[in-house]
């Protein structure tokens, strides 16, 4: 026990219930959002997805316990059982602009196995009426580098059944996709955007995306999902 407080206390963490940050949403215990409010203040608007991504990454991964360093560290299991993940949205609006939601976690993770955030179908955003905008990616974090899981697989089928497979912006169609942002970094209290894995539900692509010198990042398709029917999917490694 003293041992997990002192790690809690080093980590620069509150390991009990706390209040969540500025612009995170954190529904009580046994409870659901119905609705995620945007834009995020502070950020945005973004003229590209791609300045939207490249904004998203490193706020996200700075949240309380969203990173856990590497699984051979020596404190990563517990930094693991410690560890959320945030989600949100980058959509599209009327004014053609990209904007991130407000981050949304979870109170409970009660699965030992994963990490889970519920994040609404629905932005609620007071100058835009819900069905003018466009629904783009669905963000979130993985604690460390791994690979999507088969939630997050199921979870963008399922919003590309809500919102469409891709979203008309004045740069062309981008497809709805899924994104997980991870840190290399063995230090959970200066995490760095390493890069992040992404589905694209239209194509079936996975991609694992690096960051490069420079602002370059590097892109690599990963494997091809291939759904046999409604329920089962099969995995083609590159």
């Amino acid at each position: 026990m003293w041992r997990s407080l002192l790690f809690c206390m080093a980590w620069g963490l509150g390991c009990a219930a706390s209040r969540p940050p500025v612009g995170v949403v954190q529904p009580p215990p046994g409870e659901r959002l119905e609705r995620i409010a945007g834009p995020l203040p502070g950020y945005g608007p973004y003229p590209t997805y791609s300045d939207a991504l490249i904004a998203a990454c490193p706020l996200i991964l700075k949240q309380p316990q969203a990173t856990a360093g590497r699984p051979g560290d020596q404190e990563f299991p517990l930094r693991w059982r410690l560890s959320k993940e945030y989600c949100a949205w980058v959509y599209y609006t009327p004014d053609q602009q990209f904007e991130l939601s407000m981050l949304a976690t979870s109170a409970v993770q009660d699965d030992p196995r994963k990490r889970s955030c519920a994040l609404p179908a629905v932005v609620e955003a007071p100058r835009h009426p819900p069905e003018s905008l466009g629904y783009v990616f669905i963000l979130h974090n993985h604690p460390f580098e791994n690979e999507l899981s088969d939630f997050d697989i199921r979870f963008a089928v399922a919003m590309a059944d809500v919102h469409g497979l891709s979203v008309n912006t004045r740069a062309g169609s981008v497809p709805l996709s899924i994104i997980a942002f991870f840190s290399k970094g063995h230090d959970p209290t200066q995490p760095t955007c390493d890069g992040f894995f992404q589905y694209v539900p239209g194509t079936g692509q996975i991609i694992r995306w690096t960051a490069q010198e420079k602002g370059r990042w590097q892109r690599k398709q990963i494997a091809t999902l291939t759904w046999l029917d409604d329920t089962n999917y099969r995995i083609q490694r590159q």
